[in-house]
């Protein structure tokens, strides 16, 4: 822990300096999954947040392969990290090859992506819950205890401003901010394949040089990738841009 101490101290400064009265969900969440990575002893992460209607949907991701890897856990209803959301508690996996009879579908494609371990952490503040935080490794072996704690730590603190203290109480307002975090994901999907067409780069890279610019530029994510899908914003000072 010591040797991280610096580190941990600066992403959870980071992740308080978004909790302003005008914060990016989005840039909250995806700086929550690279932090991760970063502090953890992980190999990728993603979100999934429940969606007003039911279910789960991706709201973040270290890459497309995770994306995508979370999407398919979306999709085959089962899965580490639907089940954390589920029962509200941590469900830590060291082996993925001997829970295939768990989650046959989720836990091939794992392994077939060359992921071993899996941990997820429920987001939740008091009895509510808004989804679940996933931690893949490419080792076996299960997370020390000081690394789940954190990871919990991070989690908590990405729900508390997804949430916002202020309102937790006030369900309509909660269903909103939900809704509007999921459509703002959709748009920056959007535009992340409008990046790859016209630059010929793949989806990881559209992202990258998408949030470099926004954040080099004091853009709010969401707004700049809107820009991109509407045609408001130049997607050619994206693409010309050197790569991060």
């Amino acid at each position: 822990m010591t040797e991280r101490e610096g580190p941990l101290v600066k992403a959870f400064v980071e992740l308080a300096d978004t909790l302003v009265a005008d914060y990016d969900v989005i840039e909250l969440a995806q700086r929550l999954v690279d932090d991760c990575v970063r502090l953890l002893a992980i190999d990728a992460a993603g979100i999934l947040l429940r969606a007003p209607e039911g279910g789960l949907q991706v709201l973040a991701s270290t890459s497309e392969q995770t994306r995508l890897l979370e999407l398919f856990q979306v999709q085959s209803e089962a899965g580490p990290c639907l089940q954390a959301f589920g029962v509200g508690e941590v469900v830590v996996v060291d082996d993925l090859s001997e829970q295939v009879d768990r989650w046959p579908a989720f836990a091939q494609r794992a392994l077939a992506e060359g992921f071993h371990a899996v941990c997820a952490i429920p987001m939740r503040l008091r009895d509510e819950r808004i989804g679940a935080l996933n931690l893949f490794s490419t080792a076996i072996g299960t997370l020390s205890a000081p690394d789940l704690t954190v990871g919990q730590a991070l989690a908590d603190v990405a729900t508390i401003g997804i949430l916002h203290q202020r309102v937790v109480t006030r369900t309509e307002v909660v269903t909103q901010q939900l809704q509007l975090a999921l459509n703002t994901r959709i748009i920056i999907e959007q535009a992340k394949g409008v990046l790859s067409e016209r630059g010929g780069l793949n989806m990881d890279d559209a992202f990258k040089q998408l949030r470099t610019y926004a954040r080099s530029n004091n853009l709010r994510l969401s707004d700049f990738a809107r820009g991109i899908v509407d045609g408001t914003a130049d997607a050619g000072m994206v693409i010309d841009r050197p790569a991060p």
